[in-house]
């Protein structure tokens, strides 16, 4: 599985969320590829998952589960959201 973490330029808010989302996988015991990049990059690339803020995620186009959050500090939207799609994508995890 790809998750993709994006931002408007790649660099602040996706690296923080990069971050974030590989201690809940390691938290959850989840196998995942996990990369941060710009929007614009996003476009071109392939994942199951798409994380970011909701204005974001809202303008990919591609294929795959669009995580969009609302405040992307919140810790315990991003692990509801997350587990919520992979529970999409795989089942039930537990």
């Amino acid at each position: 599985m790809k998750i993709l973490v994006v931002c408007g330029m790649g660099l602040g808010s996706s690296h923080f969320l990069l971050m974030e989302t590989i201690a809940l996988i390691k938290k959850h015991g989840i196998q995942a590829t996990i990369d941060n990049t710009d929007l614009f990059t996003a476009q071109s690339e392939d994942a199951d998952l798409f994380i970011g803020a909701d204005y974001i995620v809202s303008m990919i186009e591609k294929p795959g589960i669009k995580i969009g959050l609302d405040d992307i500090l919140d810790g315990y939207e991003l692990e509801a959201k997350l587990l919520s799609a992979l529970e999409v994508l795989h089942g039930n995890l537990y």
